[in-house]
């Protein structure tokens, strides 16, 4: 005997929303990132719940005390309190690069989904699905190839150790002439070394391997150490 399950009853919201953010869940698993499934199925639930239970007591209650009650008011602080969580995600690394930003968006997405779901909006967060993984997965993957040259590049954080200091600037000039596009340039010296340490950021191209950059700018005269990390 087959049960019918109305589209707006609680346990379809509910079950729109669990299937929805497990989707988003499995996506930032994939990449190994803060946010995973489990953070992820929570969020969506209970603010699919709080949602309901939002509308459902606004309108109880509104008629048990004659006074007119706002049905979304608990959707409005599920809103500010996913804040406190995307914050939790946003890291510092080492590199002074900023981590996390997509994954604190993705929590604030799974929320917003929750609450379409318990409002009775289950279509429209579906959609709403589609377009986040769209543009979280396929977008910047095409503009690789139809986007600007600068899509297509990578940050490549450098230490060289130079034996001399008079051939910095041709050093500079050989990786220019060799691609590698430097930015960020810092320079200091050793101590108790005649040796002189330069910091530089580079932009390469995607697709060269960061092996192959190690062993190019190995190749450079003057250069006896090389130390590169991937932004």
């Amino acid at each position: 005997m087959w049960i019918e399950i109305e589209p707006n009853s609680f346990v379809f919201k509910l079950a729109i929303a669990t299937i929805l953010c497990t989707i988003i869940g499995i996506e930032r698993e994939l990449k190994r990132k803060p946010l995973g499934l489990k953070t992820c199925l929570v969020i969506g639930i209970m603010s699919c719940l709080l949602t309901y239970v939002s509308i459902l007591g606004a309108e109880q209650y509104s008629v048990a005390y004659s006074k007119p009650m706002d049905p979304l008011r608990l959707a409005a602080q599920i809103v500010s309190g996913i804040g406190f969580l995307g914050a939790g995600v946003i890291l510092r690394r080492n590199n002074d690069m900023i981590s996390g930003l997509t994954t604190a968006a993705m929590i604030w997405g799974a929320g917003g989904i929750g609450i379409a779901c318990g409002a009775g909006f289950w279509l429209e967060a579906v959609v709403a699905t589609v377009l986040l993984l769209i543009s979280v997965e396929f977008l910047p993957f095409l503009f690789r190839f139809i986007g600007p040259r600068a899509l297509r590049e990578k940050e490549l954080k450098v230490k060289i150790i130079v034996d001399s200091e008079d051939k910095l600037t041709d050093i500079l000039k050989e990786m220019k002439r060799q691609q590698l596009k430097a930015r960020k340039v810092r320079v200091k010296d050793l101590r108790d070394s005649t040796y002189q340490q330069m910091d530089v950021r580079l932009l390469v191209d995607d697709k060269r391997y960061t092996t192959d950059i190690y062993y190019t700018l190995k190749q450079m005269d003057h250069i006896v150490g090389v130390e590169l990390e991937t932004m």
